[in-house]
């Protein structure tokens, strides 16, 4: 999905999406260097977020091992 940054208004900046509505965003969360009327690309990345889960569901598994030996 790609996003156009129309305006920045004090932390945010104002996003519009493909169906004309428009959201505030973050500041923070724009790529530095973004200025208004650049186009962002939003997009899901399916192998990260399940290296992220394995992650979490190890450091589960492990806190889980400490909390029984407690």
């Amino acid at each position: 999905m790609k996003v156009l940054i129309t305006r920045f208004e004090g932390n945010f900046s104002v996003v519009e999406f493909p169906d004309m509505t428009f959201v505030d965003m973050l500041v923070s969360l724009i790529p530095e260097g973004a200025e208004e009327g650049d186009v962002l690309s939003i997009e899901i990345g399916k192998e990260k977020t399940e290296s992220c889960k394995e992650k979490i569901k190890k450091l589960m598994d492990d806190l889980g091992r400490v909390a029984v030996q407690i």
